[in-house]
């Protein structure tokens, strides 16, 4: 399949056939490392594309929730192994469509391998207990039903990782699949469903529908026959699904970010919590919802910590993420490009003192893509800008107090809480951050972005809707326990 202009055009896949969208309209992804490097189209469809989605997701409800856990396993075991066989062609494609370095693009896709086979094994596990009954001649139990279909909207940041863990347990706890992937990866999406298809999965088990959140995303949160609504991205459009789907009573599920810090005691390793701040707030050019934005230090140690960082940032390579030696790739748009850009200049009007990067590369390598410095300001406060909005970009915001306790409650004082990092050598300062710190996922001695795929992931506060991804948590939320009374 190719368009006129001689790069792919990616299709939906509704019904268990790759199929274009019925407005004919395309639209064109672009390297976001160099503008000029087409990857090919994706579609942007209409709600009567959608219809046919959900419609065809409705029809192999029936027969998918019949299945054994087992049988449903064998599948995402399958599509597991074909993942695995296109690792680096799907990592590279995610690589030129969104600007991730290919090493961490590599690794993404091998996670998405584990998730699938993590949740394949989930098939076999308990899906209820046995409770005692008031009637000694009673058995009374409970058991989970799937909702029935499952509409899944995800962010460009994690194109593969995240509509795996959302679409593995949704699919082996009996439920089919509607996918609106963001468009800035429609193509990684694509690559993504393809495995399944290559699966056998049965025919509508399985959906994928591209294009604009507007259309096709509301529309699915719309849907009268969408039973269920996964969603990560922004706060504010999260908060309009939340409305919609509780408006006509569906479940959802929201992710909607962070502002996350990372608490530098006196007695911290400085090493230790220079590079984990590095890497947790920079990497993926600070493109994650759990990325360390503020590094709140106490002032004994504030200045060697600062010294140690910045000689860090010094030596981040930014370029093409293809390419050797890459650190750190651009921006994922041109939209996120100025979007870090204009809170790099707030927090200049605002008062920051700007210590490292701050601009935009310009020259050779650079003049065709979206990159930035990493960016560095010192002598922050908790009313800056930088330090209560989320960023989602290569910046560090450092802030002084003077005892852990001013630590906390500056960690705390933001609307999000989705993770939050310490670096201390004492267990008092532990066990104080475990039992104050307002975030869904605590680490200690470890970055804020490390989260594992078999532990409840999810955030507190405005960062999400309060249930949990990923685990054995995940249950929760595709399911709805049925209680069963027998009596002879």
């Amino acid at each position: 399949m190719s368009s006129p202009t001689e790069i792919p055009t990616y299709l939906n896949y509704i019904n268990g056939q790759w199929t274009p969208a019925s407005t004919g309209e395309v639209e064109v992804r672009s390297n976001p490392a160099n503008t000029n490097d087409k990857l090919g189209t994706i579609a942007m469809s209409s709600l009567d594309d959608l219809n046919l989605a959900v419609s065809s997701a409705k029809q192999a409800s029936r027969a998918w929730k019949k299945l054994s856990g087992s049988a449903r396993g064998d599948y995402l075991f399958k599509a597991a192994a074909i993942l695995e066989s296109r690792v680096d062609e799907i990592a590279e494609t995610m690589t030129r469509e969104m600007g991730k370095t290919f090493p961490e693009a590599k690794g993404e896709t091998m996670r998405g391998v584990a998730i699938l086979r993590y949740y394949a094994g989930e098939g076999m596990r308990s899906i209820g207990d046995v409770i005692p009954s008031t009637d000694s001649e009673a058995l009374m139990l409970t058991t989970r039903v799937p909702l029935g279909v499952v509409g899944v909207i995800t962010p460009w940041n994690f194109p593969v990782a995240i509509p795996i863990w959302k679409m593995a347990p949704a699919l082996i706890y009996g439920n089919t699949v509607v996918i609106k992937p963001a468009a800035e990866t429609g193509i990684t999406g694509a690559k993504v469903i393809e495995c399944f298809a290559a699966a056998g999965f049965p025919v509508g088990v399985v959906n994928l529908i591209n294009g604009s959140g507007p259309v096709i995303g509301q529309g699915l949160v719309e849907h009268p026959d969408v039973h269920g609504i996964t969603f990560t991205g922004s706060g504010a459009v999260g908060k309009r699904i939340g409305q919609w789907a509780l408006a006509r009573g569906a479940k959802y599920q929201l992710e909607m970010g962070g502002k996350n810090p990372v608490i530098v005691t006196a007695d911290a390793n400085l090493d230790l919590a220079v590079e984990a701040t590095i890497s947790g707030g920079l990497r993926s050019t600070g493109q994650k919802c759990t990325a360390t934005s503020r590094v709140i230090v106490q002032s004994e140690v504030y200045e060697a910590f600062q010294d140690k960082l910045l000689q860090k940032v010094q030596q981040i390579t930014v370029g093409d993420g293809m390419k050797d030696g890459i650190w750190m790739g651009p921006c994922a748009n041109e939209n996120q490009l100025n979007k870090v850009l204009s809170y790099i200049e707030k927090a200049k009007s605002e008062g920051g003192k700007l210590v490292a990067g701050g601009n935009r590369l310009q020259g050779e390598g650079y003049d065709q893509g979206y990159f930035v410095q990493p960016t560095v300001f010192s002598d922050v406060t908790t009313e800056m800008t930088i330090a209560q909005e989320e960023i989602f970009g290569p910046v560090l915001a450092l802030m002084k107090v003077d005892s852990v306790e001013e630590a906390l409650a500056l960690a705390n004082d933001v609307e999000y809480g989705l993770s939050a990092s310490i670096f201390t050598t004492r267990i008092d300062h532990m066990l104080s951050f475990i039992n104050e710190m307002e975030a869904g996922l605590v680490r200690i001695n470890a970055e804020s972005a490390g989260v594992e795929l078999q532990a409840p992931f999810g955030g507190m506060k405005q960062s999400s809707s309060h249930s949990r991804e990923q685990g054995r948590a995940a249950i929760e939320f595709y399911t709805s326990i049925k209680t069963v009374f027998i009596k002879s």
